[in-house]
């Protein structure tokens, strides 16, 4: 069968891309630089059953979805994220259970010189099995080394490469030469789409216990505020109330005015000791209850003893 002309290849894309924007409301806007197509191969078995990898032509991506904005207007918030060598991953599953799969498919790479490098990349101190010869890529990289048994020797822990910056010849060189593969390269997140809202994909790492701390601080925060200027909000009102209530206690301790709950509050002002006494005796009450529980096993255990020491007092020939 012959290979479909560039004209229909392109028609077939843009409608392959509009019917994945209608039919899957999740997807991620992913970065693919050095990843091979072997390796993009096998990130697609991985997702079978859970996403579509869908990859392609800045050109082509922005001109389908400005194509179906008319239907899908919120497909514009995309567009200023359609740069680079990026392509799409949609699903309808959990969204940390697929970026958790292609956080997984990653490849060990050889530093390539001129490459930007991802992490900073040390050397351990190690005997690297090289001649003497070979004494000069060390130099050039300001790395300590001696000559044990006839090989050089690294003594320290050296930074060659630092996060960010171009790999440099020799850097990569030396690393080949010891076999040393420091990156990992696979599609890596970098913006979330969600039934028309785009995020940064560290959202997805916000648990449930996380969003209700932050509200609880931002509840205090209002409260306190107005507490302070003296705004009644449904935050304050609570503390008002109690406030307030505390106010009448202490007026009605200082007059003759009564209600129920000052009552206590004046026989405590009376006689402090009645109440001492009352948490005093409701202590030990606290403290029989676990020993009350434990008693029955003690008896039980005492039983048990009794019956095998009666068992002991009869004779074989009895």
């Amino acid at each position: 069968m012959g290979r479909e002309d560039k004209t229909s290849w392109k028609a077939n894309y843009f409608v392959k891309l509009v019917q994945l924007l209608e039919d899957y409301p999740k997807c991620f806007i992913v970065g693919a630089d050095n990843v091979g197509s072997k390796q993009l191969q096998q990130i697609r078995r991985s997702l079978r059953d859970h996403a579509v990898v869908l990859m392609g032509k800045n050109t082509m991506i922005r001109k389908a979805i400005r194509g179906h904005l008319e239907n899908n207007p919120a497909l514009e918030k995309l567009l200023p994220h359609i740069r680079g060598n990026v392509g799409f991953v949609f699903t309808k599953s959990d969204l940390v259970d697929v970026r958790d799969r292609l956080t997984e498919n990653r490849v060990r790479a050889p530093a390539r010189a001129g490459a930007l490098a991802p992490m900073p990349v040390d050397i351990e101190p190690q005997n690297t099995g090289l001649g003497p010869e070979k004494t000069s890529f060390f130099q050039a990289l300001s790395i300590p080394t001696k000559i044990s048994k006839g090989t050089i020797e690294i003594i320290t822990t050296v930074n060659v490469i630092k996060e960010g910056e171009r790999v440099d010849a020799s850097a990569a060189t030396l690393l080949n030469m010891l076999n040393i593969s420091p990156f990992t390269y696979g599609l890596v997140v970098q913006q979330v789409y969600d039934s028309g809202t785009v995020f940064e994909p560290k959202i997805l790492d916000i648990k449930p216990e996380s969003l209700r701390t932050r509200f609880m601080e931002g509840v205090r925060n209002v409260a306190s505020v107005s507490l302070r200027i003296g705004y009644p909000t449904l935050a304050s009102a609570p503390h008002s109330l109690i406030n307030g209530f505390k106010n009448l206690l202490a007026v009605a301790a200082a007059t003759d005015i009564e209600f129920k709950e000052a009552m206590t509050v004046k026989e405590f002002l009376k006689d402090p000791s009645k109440f001492v006494a009352a948490a005093a005796a409701s202590a030990p009450a606290a403290a029989a209850a676990p020993a009350a529980a434990a008693a029955p096993k003690k008896e039980e255990k005492k039983e048990e003893s009794e019956e095998e020491d009666d068992d002991m007092g009869f004779g074989l020939f009895d």
